[in-house]
């Protein structure tokens, strides 16, 4: 038996929640006593911290200055040696221990980090805040991904440098290929290149969850040693992630306590077998599965890309579209053959159109789509049986697959979503077609629409045209927002699957893409 929700609610609130919580969201409250406790600390402590960092900072400057002499400003050709490794390794890495523990943090090593000859990359995991580059100064300093603009940040940009890292470019077209290239280079050199490490997450979650590992850091099919972090400390001052504090405030809190604890555990190498070194995405899945075993908790499907989704929704005041990122996940589980299913759509919208209200059960639901009734479908039927009641607007899916399956223009998706809820063909639509026709075609949720209906219905005739439709979403465009990042998500999807070997580096916009701009403040790496 499908659970059964209660009464009609919204499609956001009636799809069912995933397995894991959501990762994206970091939800410490403090308490009045956590309040005074950090002011009274705070008076003392943040001043102190400030002096010794910035001495420490005084002293590390110089040293990274020294290291990057007559280096290349963009990108290395041969590995540092002698005097300029021992100072980036030893002196640098020395300094970067004193710049996180005047920060007040206790650092607790367990097991032990592989050489560079053994284990030439380090995966890390999970990743949860900026805190986490302590993770390099205890591996000793390797080198790490980073954006070419980051060099360019002032102080830091020179510590960045001294790192030599795998550099990414959001202008080179061959950004992804060219980096990609240089870790498989740095990994196969017999240890000469420093280890280089990689978050195969991607972005920054609260440590509920592994979400999925991006390819990058497997790709080569050299071994990689895991690296766990945890930070077990009563109150949560660290975790920065897409919902949650900011980074000041963070980083104001955590410099008003006592003392910060992070574990840094190194487990034994992931030697791949040659079945891992054929499916990036096999290793990197066995990786993540040994990595959330140790630290105990579960994996979910859950991708940078979805944050991004996350996020636009948020931005419209719309609760998180679980359902759009189930969709697509539950789709693929289900083996569906997108190019077949795009020859069938006009099919679909004919029968859609020919079905009583629209509303279908699941064994015709199965019929439709040439598929037996199994667990799996019976997840995706359950996303579109909004009350529970064992049956589905057919309609709904119509232009979910629309959407996934031929990314048009918005104008051709409004006017398909039209025709399917002009249920007698007259042209026009009622108050309650047209809430139903938001929710499916822009994801609006069903709030009440009468305000809105008879602001667009000017001659009070009760019904909505097309034409006064279209002429809303021209001059509503906010409301098309989730869609069409929706379309850019799908389109990422796809290039990646067609380009397995394209590094998966989160953020990292395609030729000729403008960095898209958000109100979090939260980083990708």
């Amino acid at each position: 038996m499908p659970p059964q929700r209660v009464g009609a609610l919204p499609r956001q609130q009636s799809l069912l929640l995933p397995a894991v919580i959501n990762p994206f969201v970091q939800d410490t409250k403090l308490s009045n006593a956590a309040i005074i406790k950090c002011v009274l600390l705070g008076i003392f402590l943040v001043p102190l911290r400030a002096i010794f960092i910035t001495l420490v900072l005084m002293v590390l400057w110089p040293v990274s200055v020294i290291v990057t002499f007559k280096l290349p400003l963009k990108g290395a050709v041969e590995p540092s040696t002698g005097w300029r490794r021992f100072l980036c390794q030893r002196v640098m890495a020395a300094l970067g221990r004193a710049y996180f523990f005047s920060m007040g943090f206790r650092v607790v090593v367990k097991g032990k980090q592989a050489s560079s000859h053994d284990a030439p990359i380090l995966a890390v995991a999970p990743h949860s805040t900026f805190f986490d580059g302590i993770v390099c100064v205890v591996a000793g300093l390797p080198s790490t991904v980073s954006r070419v603009e980051n060099l360019a940040t002032p102080i830091f940009g020179r510590f960045l440098r001294s790192l030599q890292p795998v550099l990414v470019s959001r202008t080179d077209p061959d950004s992804r290929k060219n980096t990609i290239n240089e870790i498989n280079r740095r990994a196969k050199s017999g240890g000469q290149w420093p280890q280089v490490l990689i978050f195969p997450e991607g972005t920054c979650t609260n440590r509920s969850c592994l979400i999925t590992f991006k390819q990058g850091a497997f790709i080569p099919g050299v071994p990689v040693q895991p690296v766990l972090l945890r930070y077990p400390n009563k109150l949560d001052t660290v975790t920065w992630t897409w919902q949650g504090f900011k980074s000041k405030t963070l980083l104001l809190l955590t410099l008003c306590q006592l003392y910060t604890t992070v574990e840094i555990e190194f487990l034994p190498p992931h030697i791949p077998t040659e079945e891992e070194k054929k499916s990036p995405a096999l290793f990197a899945s066995r990786v993540r599965e040994t990595m959330a075993k140790a630290l105990g908790v579960p994996v979910t499907d859950h991708t940078y890309e979805d944050c991004r989704l996350m996020i636009s929704a948020g931005e419209l005041t719309l609760p998180m579209e679980a359902g759009l990122v189930e969709f697509t996940k539950i789709s693929r589980k289900l083996n569906l053959k997108w190019d077949n299913i795009r020859k069938e759509l006009d099919g679909f919208a004919t029968m859609a159109s020919t079905c009583k209200g629209g509303r279908i059960t699941i064994e015709e639901f199965a019929s439709f789509l040439k598929l037996p009734v199994s667990p799996v479908l019976e997840d995706l039927f359950r996303l579109f049986d909004r009350n529970g009641d064992g049956t589905i607007d057919f309609r709904e899916y119509v232009i979910g697959v629309n959407i996934l399956c031929r990314p048009s223009n918005t104008e051709d998706v409004l006017k398909m979503a039209f025709q399917l809820f002009d249920t007698d063909e007259d042209e026009k639509v009622t108050h309650d077609e047209f809430t139903a026709l938001l929710c499916s075609a822009l994801g609006v949720s069903d709030v009440d629409m009468t305000k809105l209906f008879e602001a667009i219905d000017a001659d009070g005739s009760g019904f909505i045209t097309f034409n006064e439709f279209q002429e809303f979403a021209a001059t509503h465009p906010e409301y098309a927002k989730l869609f069409t990042t929706y379309l850019e998500l799908q389109r990422y999807q796809a290039i990646q699957e067609a380009n397995p070997g394209d590094l998966e580096l989160a953020g990292q916009p395609s030729s000729g893409e403008e960095p898209e701009e958000s109100t979090s403040d939260k980083k990708d790496d």
